[in-house]
């Protein structure tokens, strides 16, 4: 099992307290540290609003971020779960990642999804399209993004997109152009073009849902007659992690009152909820190994981990990484 580790941001109140003018310091200084150990990936989310409610806190944009980090490190690969298609041109997309890839010698990833999050879309002018559409747009996005990356230059003529000639130069360091990754799991249409396309998925970690979702994409491969052996199968999951469970605890509490001063307390709570519920890698790093080695065992081969106290305190990170990665790698 491989790990990718998420940055803090903003976007899940996670630089409360902060002040804006070392925000940028404290995410290089921790893709720095990243990038010396033993993590695979490092990753950044795709919005521009807070959750569980928009606030007024920073959220700092993703593919500026992953310039940024692309300049200051040297051997982490470097991806964000995931960018929204519809919030930029493809192939001006397609033109942006490439140039990311150059500065980082070629290590970007393309995590790629549809899009979710309706406020942040209404409020920027996207509109809010239904979700067929979200979706048609994605299948399109991602063959212009294909197509501009491997040839250099791209035509299209789709129902949503259209490209006459674009020049993409340089194209990506990287042969066959930037690895996708197509986040979400939803049945007919998301994982029918991560077997057309992808070379990572990321779906849910839940246990029988990862499962099912598998079985749903190895029958898409069949039909689209892609090899569904090749592509590797991801899950996120939240990490608070504690010598003890009372450890864990107080961690967490601590996570509570600081997200309870910007955002409604039930919310806070409710996002919380996900941080330990029976899904996430949170708890005692014996705990954690063994919910890992279970989705490893049902072939879950990378993990993105968050960990909601990473700006403030990395020695839940340090346990992670002397008594969890070690177990699984």
């Amino acid at each position: 099992m491989r790990f990718g580790l998420f940055i803090p941001q903003g976007w899940r109140l996670d630089l409360v307290d902060i002040p804006a003018g070392r925000q940028w310091e404290v995410m290089r200084d921790l893709a720095a540290y990243a990038d010396g150990g033993a993590w695979d990936s490092l990753w950044v989310y795709d919005h521009f609003h807070t959750v569980p409610v928009p606030t007024d806190e920073a959220t700092h944009e993703a593919w500026s971020l992953m310039s940024a980090f692309a300049a200051t490190t040297t051997r982490i690969k470097l991806g964000q779960m995931c960018t929204a298609m519809s919030y930029r041109n493809p192939v001006y997309l397609a033109k942006v990642a490439a140039t990311v890839d150059i500065i980082s010698g070629g290590r970007v990833q393309m995590g790629i999804g549809g899009g979710w999050y309706e406020h942040e879309w209404r409020a920027y002018g996207y509109g809010f399209p239904s979700a067929g559409v979200r979706l048609a747009r994605l299948d399109e996005g991602v063959q212009i993004m294909r197509d501009a990356w491997r040839d250099g230059r791209v035509s299209f003529d789709g129902k949503h997109y259209q490209v006459d000639g674009a020049i993409v130069a340089p194209k990506p360091l990287q042969e066959n152009g930037i690895p996708f990754w197509i986040a979400g799991g939803g049945e007919k249409v998301t994982l029918k073009i991560a077997a057309k396309y992808a070379q990572y998925t990321n779906f849910t970690s839940e246990p029988d849902g990862f499962v099912h979702k598998s079985r749903v994409l190895e029958e898409h491969c069949a039909a689209v007659g892609t090899d569904y052996g090749a592509i590797v199968r991801s899950a996120n999951f939240n990490a608070v992690v504690g010598s003890s469970e009372a450890e864990v605890s107080e961690r967490i509490e601590r996570i509570r009152v600081r997200q309870n001063t910007k955002a409604n307390p039930e919310a806070v709570r409710a996002m919380l909820a996900n941080a330990t519920s029976p899904d996430s890698a949170s708890g005692t790093p014996e705990q954690i190994v063994e919910r890992l080695t279970r989705m490893r065992d049902l072939g879950c081969e990378y993990a993105i981990m968050y960990f909601p106290e990473a700006a403030y305190d990395r020695s839940g990170i340090e346990l992670f990484e002397r008594e969890v990665i070690p177990a699984l790698s």
